[in-house]
């Protein structure tokens, strides 16, 4: 899957996405609360990878956040700085974030690599820590699954990744995972979250 089949899938469903999720307000509290904790713990500056249309952006530069919002499709980045006039947005990619080395604090990457291709998924987790200082943070949403297989997504394929499975590529590309956490609930998805600090 390459970013430009991801990218021209988001961006034909763009306004569709951002009624549904362009507001933390839409997303759960458990995950609101599990962010803005991890966010608030670190010094320095703060990158949400993957941005959308800017909602988790917004919630953590609202807490006092060094944040800047970093997404690969235009019209999500349009609408974040239409919406929110005074936080910091770009259109860049997981692969490429144009900062220098260990210039972050902390990554966001909260659903943003679910389309990934288990094959690439090394590249940005390695771009990652390339950006994120030694004893950074970088937190990651994802679908979880008892295999690492894809699924049919409501914009395009996008894959289950078991907790394990997930956990010791980002191990491998230079971060301590210090933990884990899913969740199922009806009518959705599995649920994985890891948070993870830069060796």
């Amino acid at each position: 899957m390459t970013l430009d089949v991801v990218r021209t899938a988001y961006a034909a469903r763009s306004a569709e996405y951002i009624a549904l999720f362009g507001r933390v307000d839409q997303v759960a509290e458990i995950d609101r609360d599990f962010i803005l904790a991890w966010a608030l713990g670190l010094q320095g500056p703060v990158l949400d990878v993957g941005c959308g249309p800017g909602q988790w952006t917004h919630l953590l530069s609202g807490a006092g956040v060094d944040v800047e919002g970093v997404d690969p499709v235009p019209e999500f980045i349009d609408s974040a700085r239409a919406n929110y006039p005074s936080d910091r947005y770009r259109v860049g990619r997981a692969e490429n974030l144009g900062v220098g080395d260990a210039a972050l604090a902390g990554v966001l990457a909260w659903y943003s690599l679910i389309h990934t291709e288990p094959e690439l998924i090394d590249v940005p987790l390695a771009e990652f820590a390339r950006c994120v200082r030694s004893g950074g943070g970088l937190a990651l949403g994802f679908c979880t699954g008892a295999r690492l297989e894809p699924f049919e997504h409501a914009v395009t394929t996008a894959y289950f990744w078991p907790i394990d499975s997930f956990a010791a590529r980002v191990e491998a590309a230079g971060f301590t995972v210090s933990r884990t956490a899913t969740r199922t609930e009806p009518g959705a998805r599995p649920h994985g979250a890891l948070l993870a600090i830069r060796r």
